[in-house]
């Protein structure tokens, strides 16, 4: 369905599935030697802890490069900026592969990678507001979410048997080779714009870079949604990366474990289709918020403390589909709350959020030793703390472009009664 007076091209179904490529591949290269750390640390010749640094700087670096990214996405468009992130994406993910077991060029490629890829990750509301009209964002933003969670799934899944078939080496050079290619296919056929815009005239309007940051700092919203971005991913992201250790408090064996941790990212990716489709359909952001939180909770606590492998299987994928399918929802609201300010800005801001989330987990381990050496106190502090952030949504107001929309549809189905 087209909004009136908008032409909605064919041509942005080629662009989202280009864009949607490199993001699988940047998160493939991002997450591919946790499945074989052990091994790739004998490939290089050094220990484990520094096999686990090439994943972490991919964290480190966002913090720093965020705000660049986005800057850069609001300033040249979004082809140029993605496209730049794309092409560092395959040059250092080609470089990895042309030298193997040499662990230096493996950390230039990482540093390389992970420089390009904020340029990718705050781009998502850019592309949808391009692209896509307002009814349909969410749900876009949420498609292209999934792409991240099939480059995670993809990276933790085929790693093992790449390197059974191939090598290490092979599954390096697989990895380099695709990562260059996709790159390749975005700066070929990515078009940063319609032809005509996808929304009414004056709704593509923004406000300057610096402006609108100085604007969205002043906006009380942000920081609620902010805070109940950073908790939320923090259970989420602390979950996946400490599984090993909450496994054995909780008596799960290894397999369970993995077993646990596919679903809860099973349960992340129909989230992430379901929930921003059904808060497009409603029209309504807050709400849609507010009872994903709620629900995360029950299963936070659930989850950690225990009730046998049936029951931990409900919690993760209720926790996987809640936190991690609403958060499309939450980065499309932040664009609708800081209008006008640029949407690079607006997904910069609270990607950075989500990636400064990481912080907990150091946090986590660091308290563990305090808490006779159990993570589960800390994530059920954690758990309650986003109870908390949820009452406090309750005084946000709905996304104005939301309530527009309704008030339209409303009007419209008075005028056709009539």
């Amino acid at each position: 369905m087209e909004e009136q007076g908008v032409r909605l091209y064919p041509y942005r179904w080629v662009v989202l599935a280009v864009f949607m490529l490199i993001n699988v591949m940047v998160q493939v290269l991002w997450i591919c030697y946790a499945p074989i750390a052990s091994l790739a640390a004998t490939a290089y010749g050094v220990k484990r802890e520094d096999i686990d640094l090439l994943a972490n700087m991919f964290m480190l670096i966002y913090i720093v490069v965020s705000f660049p990214a986005a800057w850069a996405i609001d300033t040249y468009g979004f082809k140029k900026a993605v496209g730049f992130g794309a092409i560092l994406m395959g040059v250092f993910g080609l470089l990895r592969a042309l030298f193997p077991t040499n662990y230096t060029m493996a950390v230039v490629g990482s540093i390389g990678i992970s420089i390009g890829q904020p340029f990718l990750l705050n781009a998502f509301t850019k592309f949808a507001a391009n692209w896509f009209p307002q009814i349909h964002r969410a749900t876009i933003t949420g498609v292209i979410f999934l792409a991240m969670f099939l480059g995670i799934g993809l990276g933790e899944v085929l790693g093992p048997g790449l390197v059974s078939a191939c090598g290490f080496a092979g599954m390096q050079l697989i990895y380099g080779i695709a990562s260059a290619v996709s790159a390749l296919l975005f700066v070929a056929l990515a078009r940063s714009e319609p032809p005509t815009p996808a929304s009414p005239p004056g709704e593509e309007v923004r406000a300057l870079v610096l402006d609108s940051l100085r604007q969205i700092l002043k906006n009380r919203s942000v920081y609620i949604l902010s805070l109940a971005l950073f908790l939320a991913s923090g259970i989420v992201n602390g979950v996946f990366t400490l599984i090993d250790g909450l496994g054995n408090e909780l008596s799960l064996t290894v397999d369970q474990g993995v077993l646990l941790t596919a679903l809860l990212l099973l349960g992340g990716i129909v989230g992430s289709l379901v929930i921003p489709a059904v808060s497009d359909a409603l029209g309504r952001r807050k709400l849609v918020l507010i009872v994903a939180v709620f629900l995360a909770v029950p299963a936070t606590l659930g989850l950690v403390f225990g009730r046998g492998l049936p029951f931990e299987i409900i919690c993760f994928l209720v926790m996987g589909f809640a936190i991690t399918g609403v958060t499309p929802v939450a980065y499309q609201y932040g664009a609708e709350i800081t209008y006008p300010a640029p949407e690079g800005t607006s997904n910069g801001i609270f990607a950075l959020v989500v990636q400064a989330s990481g912080l907990l987990i150091v946090l986590m381990d660091a308290f563990r030793g305090t808490f006779h050496n159990s993570y589960i106190p800390s994530f059920v502090g954690l758990a309650v703390l986003l109870g908390g952030a949820g009452f406090l949504m309750i005084s946000l107001s709905e996304s104005p472009k939301m309530a527009r929309s309704s008030a339209t549809t409303e009007s419209e189905s008075v005028s056709d009664a009539l």
